[in-house]
């Protein structure tokens, strides 16, 4: 692997998909080495980013997320636009495998010159959210793409995690699917922008549209994250990317632009997720150095066997592991 930063920052500028594509790879690797040179690329990109509308959007299984963005990517391509998907696939936690087929369920997005789709493992991070995605999206950005997506694995935490590093987030929901209560009580209704019930088209669209109402009533007694947005419910179909559904969401997130640029939130939000960022891979130097210290090495095996025989209360464990000794 090249090991000259700037090999790596000047084909990402010059929008090279293959230099694009190795740098995330670079990012995404664990060895000492290649995080040390992510480092330095990732510096020497991020004056160069900044401009992209960042989206995330997850929903339930079923939802139809990717032909959503199959669709919605090729609307903004029609528009001139340019378009990256990071879509974080699930890992096993047996194997660390993952499906990385988002290209097979997005072929004209995929194919398309001014489109990029990177799948990468979620590695049993939390929520499904890649332990890298953050970096990804300055690699994208400063690629010069003008909108980036990344798409979440199922609904649960991780919502709040990709509520922490983008401008827009888009719950997708379909009707009929038991899910509206169950949306209530995970709070996932609390991190989005818009709430968007997908598949409405043909016999389905009623239901669609009343199980918009069921989401529009709820948002009226949530509190907005933000007094520059409030919350709405729409409906939309991902059969078709002139669909107006699809169209009326991506007013509404250029609407959502414009208002948080002229009152100043943009910048303020974006100054916060970058001290989140901060305090994330702080926690995450922590639990490395935590797990790599050779008298954590040489303690950890006999006080998890006591606390799975149950002779060592699980919180005197944490504290014989955390303050008995220097980890620094």
């Amino acid at each position: 692997m090249e090991t000259d930063p700037a090999h790596y920052v000047e084909g990402v500028l010059g929008r090279s998909k293959r230099l694009l594509a190795k740098t995330i790879t670079l990012i995404e690797s664990a060895l000492p080495a290649h995080q040390d040179l992510a480092r330095q690329v990732i510096d020497a990109l991020l004056p160069h980013t900044g401009k992209a509308i960042r989206l995330g959007i997850s929903g339930v299984p079923g939802a139809g997320k990717s032909t959503f963005i199959e669709s919605f990517g090729r609307m903004l391509l029609d528009e001139g636009r340019s378009v990256a998907v990071l879509a974080v696939d699930p890992s096993s936690r047996r194997s660390g495998g993952s499906v990385l087929a988002d290209k097979t369920r997005m072929p004209q997005l995929a194919a398309a010159e001014n489109a990029f789709i990177r799948p990468s493992p979620s590695g049993g991070t939390l929520g499904g959210v890649a332990r890298k995605t953050r970096e990804s999206m300055i690699v994208c950005e400063a690629a010069g793409f003008g909108v980036i997506i990344v798409e979440t694995v199922g609904v649960g935490q991780s919502e709040t995690t990709v509520a922490s590093m983008v401008d827009f987030f888009l719950l997708l929901m379909i009707a009929g699917a038991g899910d509206e209560i169950q949306g209530l009580k995970k709070g996932v209704i609390e991190v989005a922008d818009v709430i968007a019930v997908n598949k409405a088209d043909g016999d389905n669209r009623d239901r669609a549209e009343m199980t918009r109402r069921q989401y529009e009533t709820a948002l009226h007694y949530l509190v907005p994250q933000d007094r520059t947005w409030t919350p709405r419910a729409l409906v939309c179909s991902s059969l078709d990317a002139q669909d107006a559904g699809i169209r009326r969401i991506w007013e509404n997130i250029q609407e959502h632009r414009r208002r948080f640029e002229q009152s100043g939130r943009l910048d303020l939000k974006r100054r916060r997720q970058a001290l989140d960022w901060m305090w994330s891979l702080v926690e995450e130097g922590l639990m490395d150095r935590f797990y790599k210290h050779p008298e954590i090495a040489a303690k950890l095996p006999h006080i998890k066997a006591s606390v799975e025989n149950g002779t060592l209360a699980p919180t005197a464990a944490a504290e014989s592991l955390l303050f008995s000794l220097d980890i620094s």
